[in-house]
């Protein structure tokens, strides 16, 4: 047998908050906020999205391990935060979690017509998230209200390793059947979620305005003027530069000719690993 590149893209791996629910990712970044105000460390927005795209219990060890945080956890307990403190903030964080999603599970506009469309192309579509699987469960049963059903789904406690290592996005080729890696792409609007892609060979999509980069709500993002736009686009792309995503879009809705590009690129030859 000879190995032979794929010619054409079998699969989409979708992020879920911030690139086809929840415009601007509010509802992990605000319960981060709340969960670490109740052990009376005051978290500020901006900080709670740094490490965004992470496993939740990761996110918060990555944020108690930043000085600024670890000093006012000290003077609130005395010490720094150990794992153990990690996990009493996250088991307050989950049901806060649990009970608010509904608050931000709103499709992102226009994105169910793009999943359409790329289901019309022969497109599979997986999906992976920084979620643990029970807040997935509510996750997912809210978006199938709203007529999203993927076709596959994993949480990040469902593996090994969630991100920024590549066993979700791996997860989904191997229940999808899709028979090579290079003929998937990853969307997803966080650092993290870019470097599970590229560590998993696939092709990788950031998004810049629907997520937690820009941390705008869609009519907010709708109402900068283009200046203004412009400007956190150019800050935004320099965020994930490190990272290497292969294409960086507004939203999922741009998605589609990103698509017809990658298939040519196959066509002629071209991988995600060598790019």
């Amino acid at each position: 047998m000879n190995y032979r590149n794929p010619t054409q893209l079998q699969a989409a791996i979708l992020d879920w908050a911030g690139t086809v629910v929840d415009f601007g990712s509010f509802a992990p970044t605000q319960i981060f906020v709340e969960a670490f105000a109740e052990f009376d460390v005051q978290v500020s927005i901006e900080e709670a999205r740094g490490p965004m795209g992470m496993g939740k219990w990761d996110h918060i060890r990555t944020l108690c391990d930043q000085p600024a945080i670890t000093e006012r956890y000290r003077k609130a307990f005395g010490r720094a935060p150990s794992d153990e403190d990690v996990t009493a903030i996250y088991e307050r964080f989950m049901p806060l979690q649990i009970e608010k999603i509904a608050e931000h599970s709103a499709l992102i506009p226009g994105a169910l017509e793009t999943i359409t469309a790329l289901r019309q192309q022969g497109l599979k579509i997986g999906s992976c998230s920084g979620y643990p699987a029970r807040v997935m469960e509510k996750v997912v049963a809210l978006a199938a209200r709203n007529g999203y059903v993927a076709d596959h789904v994993v949480a990040t406690d469902e593996v090994p390793n969630g991100r920024p290592w590549p066993a979700q996005a791996l997860a989904n080729v191997i229940a999808l059947g899709i028979d090579d890696v290079a003929a998937c792409v990853k969307v997803d609007d966080t650092v993290p979620g870019i470097l599970e892609g590229r560590r998993a060979g696939m092709w990788t999509v950031a998004l810049v305005c629907s997520g937690n980069a820009l941390g705008l709500t869609y009519e907010q993002y709708r109402d900068l003027d283009r200046a203004t736009l412009d400007a956190e686009r150019q800050r935004i792309h320099a965020l994930f530069a490190g990272s290497r995503p292969h294409y960086l879009i507004d939203t999922l809705n741009d998605l589609p000719q990103v698509i017809v590009d990658i298939n040519k690129r196959l066509a002629k030859g071209e991988m995600p690993q060598g790019n």
